[in-house]
């Protein structure tokens, strides 16, 4: 993120730049690699700057709205682990996240490993990552929805999300049980229940 503001000659979106938009992040993975853009770039889910496109890379696009262009910088994984992660912390993530059967000890010494390897990564000349002008396809900014009260739950949903019946009232799609979509571990599914069981 750091690497993709100063290419771009930007600084980290404030509340003016949240506002309108300007700058958007485009992210292709839904791990921990989004989260540092977040925190990096200022552009949040939250405030309609960053988008996720479900293609399950280690990349980030970043664009200024007023002329659709930017850069995108593509990490290789394997190279990145290679250049800054000893062995050890590759053992441990094995144990500790893929397969979940590590200790709190083995969790505590992964935590201290990954922040040495943090402090590498950031140490990595540019010429590490593959940096690329990009200009991408225009992207609408954020609509405001109205909000619908659910007939059955109460509760109200954005009017886009709430189906309208054969009774002719409206219902979330919960309770209308009209499938939706879910961002789990995997990336993007279809849903046909809510994770949350009704009382």
């Amino acid at each position: 993120s750091a690497l993709a503001m100063r290419a771009l000659g930007v600084g980290r979106a404030g509340v003016q730049e949240s506002v309108a938009e300007s700058l958007l992040a485009v992210v292709e993975c839904n791990n921990c690699f989004t989260d540092g853009v977040q925190v990096a770039t200022g552009c949040t889910l939250g405030n309609n700057s960053l988008v996720y496109l479900d293609l399950g890379k280690t990349a980030l696009s970043l664009v200024r709205r007023s002329t659709w262009e930017g850069v995108r910088i593509c990490v290789d994984d394997e190279e990145l682990q290679g250049e800054s992660f000893p062995p050890e912390a590759s053992e441990l993530f094995d144990k500790v996240v893929r397969r979940r059967c590590g200790t709190p000890e083995d969790a505590a010494r992964l935590e201290e490993l990954w922040q040495e390897a943090g402090l590498r990564v950031l140490a990595l000349p540019d010429s590490f990552f593959d940096v690329r002008p990009i200009r991408v396809e225009p992207i609408e900014q954020a609509p405001i929805f109205s909000s619908k009260r659910c007939a059955a739950c109460r509760e109200l949903a954005m009017e886009t999300r709430v189906a309208s019946c054969a009774d002719g009232k409206a219902y979330c799609l919960r309770c209308a049980g009209e499938p939706f979509h879910a961002l789990i571990g995997r990336g993007i599914v279809q849903w046909q229940k809510h994770p949350q069981s009704k009382e």
